[in-house]
This record gives structure tokens, sequence and C-alpha cells, in this order.
């Protein structure tokens, strides 16, 4: 039995221009963290894939078993989606999303550009991946939420209220590996990095900034923490990201 999609979580496709977008969420979030930022670009004529990655978006006993390559595996059967429609590619992610955007680019040299929000990109300590694995052990599946770190008042995002450990885990080897090859990434890319975040450190940003040199325009924004494209800076992320695909398609 397929568990029913949380209201606002679901993934969007939509047909429009030569030049696509594929639009990729968080962990333990959904589609709605990076809905602004796909309307944004249907809105302006462009094509988007949206994808929901497998466990998100429905209750957290559906992602207890996903990995981080179930996740890529599906913003690569989605960007292939995309391709069918569009010839010029982006992609935009948050946090997780934007690890996945960077796996993606340097996976596939086609991709134009990046638009990251808050990437996580820096690997787990080893002290707290030890933690992590000495209560995976211990039978604890899941651990305190780390969504919805939103400053902005009355603002929520729709994601899980826990952190499942083991696809966390996950995450965490997948970074690990990835950091090792940020430098093959050949795409220009625009970074907003929250001053304050309480699920990414900034140093994440820094170490992309550092691999990737005078391709990165890093924006700092100053009044939102990690969930940025549902916080107070929401609008100078939608408009930097849409300035940032025109000036790469002229």
């Amino acid at each position: 039995m397929t568990s029913t999609i949380i209201p606002g979580a679901e993934p969007a496709s939509f047909k429009g221009g030569n030049t696509g977008i594929l639009v990729v969420h968080g962990f333990t979030g959904n589609c709605q963290s990076m809905r602004p930022i796909a309307n944004i670009f249907m809105e302006n004529g462009y094509s988007v894939e949206m994808p929901l990655l497998p466990g998100h978006g429905t209750q957290i006993e559906d992602m207890l078993d996903k990995t981080y390559d179930d996740f890529y595996s599906e913003t690569k059967v989605a960007l292939n989606r995309l391709r069918e429609n569009a010839e010029n590619i982006f992609v935009a992610g948050l946090s997780m999303g934007g690890t996945l955007s960077c796996n993606l680019a340097a996976d596939f040299d086609f991709i134009k550009g990046l638009v990251l929000v808050n990437p996580l990109l820096e690997p787990s300590p080893d002290e707290l991946t030890k933690a992590l694995e000495d209560m995976a052990d211990q039978g604890t599946e899941v651990i305190t939420s780390i969504g919805s770190d939103i400053k902005k008042e009355g603002e929520k995002e729709y994601s899980y209220n826990g952190t499942p450990i083991k696809p966390l885990l996950s995450l965490f080897d997948g970074v690990g590996k990835l950091f090792n090859r940020l430098q093959d990434i050949k795409s220009d890319v625009i970074l907003f990095s929250s001053r304050e975040d309480h699920v990414v450190m900034p140093t994440s940003g820094d170490i992309l900034v550092e691999k990737l040199n005078d391709r990165v325009e890093r924006i700092w924004l100053e009044n939102s923490y990690h969930v940025a494209t549902l916080d107070n800076d929401q609008r100078i992320i939608l408009e930097g990201a849409l300035n940032f695909v025109r000036r790469h398609i002229d």
C-alpha cells in the first residue's frame, strides 16, 4: 500500500522552454520547501522537474530503510526526464538537495549551473558518526528532528518530526565520498548561505568556495536560518536564482 503524500509535499513536472531546472529538496523535508523556486522558474517559462525523494513527504517509517544512493538515483531519473524537454540544464538544491546537486554536477559536465541554498558538503566529524552508529547498534531508529529551522514567524516546513539514523549515516557517507570530487564540478554556482544556520554550518559553503574559487558567486543571507527558501530572505534567493540562470543562457 502506497503511503499518502503530505498535502503540499507533492512533486512537480512542467514542460516549458529549452532551459530546464531540476529542483531538489532536503533530508526529511519534501517539495514544499523548494516549491517557491520551482514556481518562479515555471512562471517564467522554464521546464522544471521537482521529484519527491524516496521515503520523503509521507510518513517517517517510509524513510527508515532508504539510503543516499536511493535519493541520488531518483535525482538522476528526474534529470533524464528533464533532458527530454530541455537542453540547457541547471540544478537547484537545498541542504541535502545541494549535496545531490553537486554530486550530479561532478558526474555530468553538461550541467550549466548550480543554485545552492545551505548545501551540506562538509564531512561529518568521526565522533558524531561513531555516536550515531552506536545508537543504531543499540536499536535506536530515530532521533530529534532537524526540520523547520526557520526564523520567519509563523512559517513552517512540512518536514518529519524526527531524523532517521541509518539514512542519516548513509547521507554522511555520501557527503564524504563527494568531498573528494568537488573539484570535478565544472558548472558555475550561485551559493546562498545563511549567517545563522542550526542544521548545516556555513563552513560547508566555505569548502565549495575553496574548491571552485571564482566559479562560485556567494550571497549571504542575513535574516534567515537553514530553510531559507521559506524564510525572510526568500525574495533574495528567488531573484538571484532567476537572474543567475538568465545570465548563463544569454
